[in-house]
């Protein structure tokens, strides 16, 4: 019975990964074709910016050529689509280089700057969430919200101005603009991208110190929005977890607060976080423009602001294609460690 019974729950598998891969990749190109056609009728010319605008008639239309822009629409799209399957995401015009490899250069330190940001994030939002939710209507619960409120609500980049005022005009507790300071900059073999990563494996402590110094700022600040939001979503579930029946028969057994808040509400949640948390992730790798544009931190979301800017579309088309395998592959991710710890989903 198990030898026919086998094959076929394997085939059952095999169909979902065929339809959610096919969903994935339908989901990316519909996302490319969006980005490539709006990009083409933006009021941005991105041949200007090449040959700037005291160039002749012949120079330019020469250039226009070259970037195939005298072609349909379509053609180009068919063209780039082309380019890549080949591993090409073409070049950029802001510095000349394969937008693979300028890609490379910038995202490690956004990475860096957003792991940091929802470590701080799930760190203060999940007990919060679960405070908030342990003394509902009373006091701090109220405060909590408040602090959630403001935290989701207030833009992230006057959290930023005001974090610059206090912390490092006024205290002197941060570091500036950048990533490390100029004394430091270019001393640390690059290795992973990852500057605090790197002054440790090369065992430079004073570039690790002044590297934590500039980050910590920019990545509470980033921080502070997931925290709002894990710590609203965190309490919304432990307040429905703790509704329960099962909970009330935990008291009744003389189970201690603690026990039936985390050993008990808190585990039947722990599946609904990961999610929360995942997308949150993703969110702060592609939503952390206004902190690099404050901080003039040299990521990702600079290099795509200063696309969008110039009309560089094979920049463009190259990071909207990071954002959305991102949040592709951290979804699957989330629906794996979904059937791990819910076995009712397997």
């Amino acid at each position: 019975m198990s030898t026919l019974i086998l094959p076929g729950l394997n085939s059952r598998r095999l169909a979902a990964i065929g339809r959610r891969l096919t969903v994935v990749a339908v989901t990316l190109l519909g996302l490319l074709a969006l980005t490539f056609f709006i990009g083409r009728v933006m009021p941005l010319d991105p041949v200007l910016s090449i040959v700037g605008s005291d160039a002749d008639q012949s120079t330019y239309q020469q250039v226009y050529h070259q970037l195939g822009l005298d072609q349909p629409l379509y053609m180009q799209f068919a063209y780039y689509l082309r380019d890549l399957l080949h591993g090409d995401l073409g070049r950029a015009l802001m510095t000349g280089n394969p937008v693979t490899t300028d890609i490379a250069r910038v995202f490690p330190a956004t990475i860096e700057l957003a792991t940091l940001a929802i470590v701080f994030g799930t760190g203060l939002g999940v007990p919060l969430g679960v405070y908030a939710a342990t003394r509902r209507g009373r006091w701090g619960d109220q405060i909590v919200r408040v602090i959630s409120l403001c935290g989701y609500s207030v833009p992230v980049f006057w959290f930023g101005m005001m974090g610059l005022i206090v912390f490092y005009a006024w205290l002197g507790w941060a570091g500036g603009a950048g990533r490390v300071d100029l004394a430091y900059d270019g001393l640390v073999e690059r290795r992973t991208g990852l500057l605090l990563v790197d002054a440790a494996l090369a065992g430079e402590w004073e570039v690790f110190g002044s590297a934590i110094r500039f980050i910590t700022l920019p990545a509470c600040i980033l921080g502070l929005h997931s925290m709002a939001y894990i710590a609203r979503m965190t309490r919304s579930f432990m307040l429905n977890q703790l509704n329960q029946e099962y909970i009330i028969t935990a008291r009744v057994k003389g189970l201690s607060e603690f026990e039936v808040v985390w050993h008990h509400a808190f585990r039947n949640i722990l599946v609904q976080l990961l999610t929360i948390v995942a997308l949150a992730y993703g969110g702060l790798l592609e939503g952390a423009v206004l902190i690099e544009t404050v901080f003039a931190w040299p990521g990702f979301g600079s290099y795509l602001t200063s696309s969008l800017l110039l009309g560089d579309m094979n920049a463009v088309m190259g990071c909207v294609l990071l954002i959305g395998i991102i949040f592709v592959t951290l979804n699957l991710v989330a629906d794996a460690l979904y059937q791990v710890f819910d076995p009712r989903t397997r």
